[in-house]
């Protein structure tokens, strides 16, 4: 696996691999996440990833020169989060090809996120993540290394979506 640093070209690759999410999280009948909707399908979903990626730094996992994973890092939060009120980065938009299932995309990219951070001078690394169901996604994120810090919800198309952020000093 290599992991390579992305561009607004690679756009097109990071809403497949949120698009192949999405089809997977419904294909386990896990729709309140993401929806059942693709991200192309979505324009404000669209327009989301066009403006992470154009104020931060997408990364690319490839896997024989195939994008198996994504994940894009800034210096802060979305604007349904607070700041944390000292220097950070903070991870959006990771997605995996589930097709590269067992290859360890999802945590290299996050190891690769906190060396990026490392190697920025910053000591926090943060995320938020959905945390309703099972809390398996939550989970995943401590078994990376982060711990939970605040729980908080939003709304979205007129539902309450339960969400977590975790952080991890590096």
């Amino acid at each position: 696996m290599k992991i390579r640093k992305g561009t607004t070209d690679d756009i097109p690759a990071i809403l497949g691999l949120l698009d192949g999410a999405v089809a997977w999280l419904v294909s386990q009948g896990r729709t309140r996440q993401w929806g059942t909707r693709p991200w192309t399908e979505r324009p404000g979903a669209v327009e989301m990833v066009h403006t992470y990626v154009a104020a931060g730094t997408p990364w690319i996992a490839e896997v024989d020169g195939v994008p198996a994973g994504t994940l894009t890092l800034s210096e802060g939060p979305g604007g349904y989060v607070a700041p944390a009120g000292e220097p950070e980065r903070y991870v959006h938009l990771l997605a995996a090809d589930h097709r590269f299932a067992g290859h360890g995309v999802g945590g290299a990219l996050l190891a690769h996120a906190a060396e990026e951070t490392r190697r920025a001078g910053v000591s926090l690394l943060r995320v938020d993540c959905y945390a309703g169901d099972d809390g398996k996604l939550v989970a995943y994120y401590e078994g990376n290394g982060f711990v939970r810090t605040e729980p908080f919800t939003v709304t979205v198309d007129g539902a309450d979506w339960p969400g977590q952020v975790l952080a991890r000093r590096v």
